[in-house]
């Protein structure tokens, strides 16, 4: 079967409406760009991790609506402004879509991601690049964490160089496993992964079945009491703040305590709300983001 993509062009306020009515009304799938894009008007509309943008949809925006060959744009179009009470209908233009194989051509945009000395973070689709390394078979998907991001890497160069064998180890917003099978991988037991979305835990869990790893996973409330020679928490600063007292009480004494998730100019005001229990600075800097890792006294 074959697409085509209807393309308008309106004004912030009616942007997301009309996407909700073109999808109503039997688009296959619609996205909304700015329309002034790399032109001298282009305005960024999200700001930082953690806080809540100023906009909510550009000033000029640009719906893009799939649609199949044999569904007729200008009626689609006029069936939606009328839905809207649009005063008259935008104009259109239309733009075909090359069939190609969608599986495989997303699938070509994620390659094996190298981490730190020896680890591979690996698609289904690819082979390892190197067998005899840390190999994690992970699938992007909704929960957080396949190893591209600064933050996850960050993490991960840190536990593949302090993680040993026998240590008891608590990942602490896990996501999508990835630090919890690492940590187990490089000899962690045992490994418990939390997390307050269920649906990262069932993904953390079907990620560890397939990478072999045992791994204990649950929401906050099935946390075990007790205290680990390792935590790791990659999340963000305001909650990582919020959760100081929690986190560093899980630490035993000696034991270590690795935080990301937090952006280098916001590393001081971390540390120091953790500084009451644990002895925490910047471990290492990746493209704006740092680990904060340190040692709980005794």
């Amino acid at each position: 079967m074959s697409y085509r993509e209807l393309i308008v062009e309106l004004e912030r306020d009616r942007a997301e409406e009309l996407s909700d009515a073109l999808i109503e009304l039997g688009a296959l799938s619609v996205s909304v760009e700015d329309a002034d894009a790399d032109t001298p008007d282009e305005q960024p509309l999200f700001g930082e991790p953690g806080l809540t943008p100023e906009r909510t949809a550009w000033q000029h925006s640009r719906v893009i609506a799939l649609i199949g060959a044999d569904q007729d744009p200008a009626l689609l179009l006029t069936a939606a402004s009328n839905e809207l009470a649009l005063a008259e209908t935008p104009k259109f233009s239309l733009r075909e879509v090359e069939e190609q194989d969608w599986v495989r051509l997303t699938q070509s945009q994620f390659d094996p991601i190298p981490i730190g000395e020896r680890i591979w973070v690996v698609p289904s689709w690819h082979d390892a690049p190197d067998p005899s390394a840390l190999v994690l078979e992970l699938d992007p998907g909704l929960a957080f964490g396949t190893g591209s991001h600064p933050t996850t890497r960050l993490c991960m160069e840190w536990l593949e160089q302090h993680v040993k064998p026998g240590n008891s180890l608590l990942d602490y917003g896990c996501g999508s496993g990835i630090l919890a099978i690492l940590a187990q991988k490089c000899g962690a037991n045992p490994v418990i992964g939390i997390d307050i979305d269920p649906q990262a835990v069932e993904s953390a869990r079907h990620n560890s079945e397939r990478n072999h790893a045992e791994v204990t996973y649950g929401l906050p409330d099935d946390c075990p009491a007790g205290e680990f020679d390792i935590v790791v928490a990659n999340i963000l600063s305001n909650p990582l703040k919020l959760m100081a007292s929690m986190l560093s009480a899980r630490v035993k004494p000696g034991g270590r305590l690795a935080l990301s998730g937090i952006l280098a100019r916001q590393a001081d005001e971390v540390a120091q709300v953790y500084a009451r229990w644990i002895d925490i600075s910047v471990w290492r800097e990746h493209e704006g983001w740092v680990c904060l890792a340190g040692t709980r006294r005794a």
